[in-house]
C-alpha cells in the first residue's frame, strides 16, 4: 500500500508489512551409516594348545596300560598295608572288641573281603573266623567275605586290567584256558573253587581277564567255596582240642580235596598241552 506522500508524487517507500520474503533453502542431510557390529576375536593359539594337551593327558590316563599300572599300584599298596597292620593278630585278639554276635561277624566279613584282595591267605582268615565266632556264624562270615573279596578282585581286574592283558593271550595254553573260562565260566570256576589247587587271587584275576560274566563267577565262587571254607572254619573252632573227632574230620576234609585237586590239575595240564 502507498501512503499520502507517494500519492502526491514523492518517493514510494515500502511498508514494513511489505518486507521481502526470506527464502529457506533445504540442506541435504548426510545418510546415517549403520552401527558397526562387534568383532569377535578368534580363539588364541594358547587356548587351543592347552585344550589339545588336556585331551592328550586324558587319553593317556584312560589308556589300558595306565589303568593296569593303577591296578598294580593299588595291589602293592594293599599288600604293604597288610604287612604293616598284621592281620594274623585276629587269631589272638578278640576283634573287633566292642562288637559281638552278628554285628561283629558282619564287620569281620568286610575285613575278610578286603584282606583277600590284598593277598592274605584265606586259610588263615577261615581259621580266625572259626576261632572267633564258632562253626555256624564263622562259616557264614567266611563265605560272605569270600564272595565279597572275589567280587572286588574281579571288578578291579575287569575294569583296570582286561584291556591291557587280553592282547597278551597268545600262547596255546593261555588261549585254551581263556576259552575254557569264557565259554564254560560257571563249570570252570566251580571246579577251581572246589579243588584248592588254584590260588584264590589267581582265579579271580584270570576270570576277570577272560570274558566270563559276573553272575557265573559269583555263583560259582559262593557254591564252590563252601566245602573248603567250612572245613577250615570247623578246624579253627575245634583247634583247642586237636584230638577230637570234629577236628580230625575237618583236617581230613582239608587234605582230601587238596590231593584230588592236585591230580586233576596234573591231568588237565597234560590235556591242554595236547590241544
Amino acid at each position: 500500500m502507498l501512503d499520502a506522500h507517494t500519492r502526491s508524487g514523492g518517493t514510494a517507500t515500502a511498508s514494513p508489512r511489505a518486507t521481502a520474503t526470506e527464502l529457506v533453502v533445504p540442506v541435504p542431510l548426510a545418510p546415517l551409516s549403520p552401527a558397526p557390529l562387534p568383532v569377535v576375536a578368534p580363539a588364541s593359539a594358547s587356548t587351543s594348545a592347552s585344550a589339545g594337551s588336556a585331551a592328550r593327558c586324558t587319553r593317556a590316563l584312560l589308556s589300558p596300560w595306565a589303568r593296569f599300572s593303577l591296578l598294580v599300584a593299588l595291589l602293592v599298596a594293599a599288600a604293604s598295608s597288610v604287612l604293616l597292620f598284621e592281620p594274623q593278630r585276629l587269631l589272638s585278639d578278640g576283634w573287633p572288641p566292642h562288637l559281638g554276635g552278628v554285628a561283629a561277624a558282619t564287620v569281620f566279613a568286610v575285613a575278610y573281603g578286603l584282606c583277600t584282595v590284598a593277598f592274605v591267605p584265606r586259610p588263615l582268615l577261615n581259621l580266625a573266623a572259626g576261632a572267633l565266632f564258632g562253626s555256624q556264624l564263622g562259616i557264614g562270615a567266611a563265605v560272605a567275605g569270600t564272595v565279597l573279596g572275589a567280587g572286588l578282585a574281579f571288578g578291579l581286574g575287569r575294569i583296570l586290567g582286561q584291556d591291557a592283558l587280553r592282547p597278551l593271550l597268545r600262547g596255546r595254553l593261555l588261549q585254551a584256558a581263556d576259552g575254557q573260562l569264557s565259554r564254560h565260566g560257571l563249570r570252570s570256576m566251580l571246579a577251581a573253587r572246589l579243588f584248592p589247587g588254584v590260588p584264590f587271587w589267581a582265579a579271580n584275576y584270570c576270570a576277570a581277564v577272560s570274558r566270563m560274566g559276573w553272575l557265573p563267577f559269583l555263583a560259582a565262587t559262593a557254591l564252590g567255596s563252601i566245602p573248603n571254607t567250612a572245613a577250615y572254619v570247623v578246624a579253627g573252632s575245634s583247634a583247642s582240642s586237636p584230638t577230637s573227632p570234629l577236628f580230625l574230620v575237618s583236617m581230613a576234609a582239608i587234605g582230601l580235596p587238596a590231593a584230588v585237586g592236585a591230580v586233576v590239575a596234573w591231568r588237565k595240564r597234560h590235556h591242554l598241552r595236547r590241544r
